[in-house]
């Protein structure tokens, strides 16, 4: 009993210093990583790939992506409101899990941009882009054959065509709801704001305040919509 026991213990003790190397080495990949502009590419291409388009939509899909206010429901309102301008004779639909109060706030949102509120419906169905899709497909006869702008966040833009195509819609494109880099001169002067001599100076430093942290950030965003493409993939939806 004692030799089984000491060789569960052997055995937990590997499992865990390998698991914990290779958590190291990932961490230590994702760190250096984020030294590169490998995320920032990584993440637009998940935002472009495969969504252009070259036609006037008759229908704008915005997929919602969170409660009301939120950074990922703002933005994305904010491009659907910017395409509903460009594109006046298209019908505007916002796609949100069961939430009155979450999908009213939104379309108010677009009215007060300037959106006539008779263009907005709500598809409150739909708990995952698949699910969405399905739901929106059945809403009319057309709305398969009707040329379809999708706007979504920029990480799910790849997988949202292709889940909307394998959803029987013909002509579909997206819009990413990317953010624009504010290009202001960020460094400032260490000492003459009170920074101590004993600490870091780094005020004209960028990559080390911003751009790192950043990048890990867009690392793991885009590690988390890799996972979820391959088990969309494994299913069939795209």
């Amino acid at each position: 009993m004692k030799l089984f026991t000491n060789r569960i213990v052997a055995v937990a003790g590997s499992l865990i210093r390998v698991t914990l190397l290779f958590s190291g080495a990932i961490a230590l990949v994702m760190a250096i990583l984020a030294f590169t502009r490998v995320p920032f590419d990584m993440h637009r291409w998940l935002g472009e790939t495969g969504s252009h388009y070259r036609f006037a939509p008759d229908q704008i899909v915005m997929l919602g992506g969170s409660g009301m206010p939120s950074e990922s429901n703002l933005i994305r309102l904010y491009y659907t409101a910017h395409l509903a301008q460009l594109h006046p004779g298209s019908s505007i639909i916002i796609a949100h899990p069961h939430d009155a109060s979450v999908a009213g706030s939104m379309s108010d949102y677009l009215i007060a941009f300037g959106i006539d509120s008779t263009r907005i419906s709500l598809m409150m169905e739909g708990t995952n882009t698949r699910e969405q899709a399905l739901r929106l497909s059945q809403l009319s006869d057309t709305v398969k054959t009707e040329k379809t702008v999708v706007v979504t966040s920029p990480e799910n833009m790849y997988r949202t065509i292709r889940v909307f195509r394998r959803a029987g819609f013909e002509k579909v494109g997206g819009t990413a709801a990317f953010e624009n880099a504010m290009f202001v001169d960020l460094t400032y002067q260490h000492q003459s704001i009170g920074g101590k001599v004993y600490t870091p100076d780094v005020s004209g430093n960028l990559d080390l305040r911003y751009n790192f942290w950043n990048y890990l950030k867009l690392e793991i965003t885009c590690l988390r919509e890799w996972v979820a493409i391959f088990y969309y993939w494994v299913n069939g939806w795209i």
